[in-house]
């Protein structure tokens, strides 16, 4: 298995984490679909959004597989007015990341970034290992942590 960027970051800072490997197809990248693979709870397998604020510019928002982003929540905890997902277009040059591979760890520039608190309730959650096929399996106190996130709740 080939370590990711977010792998070897996680390696240096002295973090647990598990890489764990899934099959997907281009069809369907949803979360629903990795915590099928996984054979996990859908509220353990958490996805990254890269949203646009109208005064902030980007930040990420972290939250659970089967939960929709609500702008209005994440205008206002990230200090916006108004914001808006990052055009898929944009994703790569703005992150270093594609869809369905995207890691709230190694982006290209370090965005603030919201991890829904859920997270908390769960001993570990997945996230994107930066690419398709490849989730980390880690504890959230410590993503929270190595990311500098904050919590929001819903």
């Amino acid at each position: 298995m080939i370590k990711t960027n977010a792998a070897r970051l996680l390696d240096a800072a002295g973090i647990h984490y598990e890489l764990i490997p899934y099959a997907y197809t281009e069809d369907d990248l949803s979360a629903q679909h990795v915590a099928a693979e996984l054979g996990e709870d859908i509220d353990q397998v958490f996805k990254t959004l890269v949203l646009r604020g109208d005064r902030t510019g980007c930040f990420v928002c972290v939250i659970p597989g089967d939960f929709e982003v609500d702008l209005k929540v994440a205008a206002r905890i990230s200090g916006n007015k108004s914001c808006e997902m990052l055009h898929l277009k944009e994703l790569l040059p703005t992150t270093g990341y594609i869809r369905g591979g995207c890691s709230p760890i190694g982006m290209k520039k370090p965005f603030p970034t919201f991890i829904h608190e859920s997270a908390l309730l769960c001993d570990y959650i997945y996230i994107s290992a930066g690419q398709r096929g490849l989730q980390i399996k880690i504890a959230p106190q410590d993503l929270i942590d190595f990311v500098g996130a904050e919590l929001y709740p819903i």
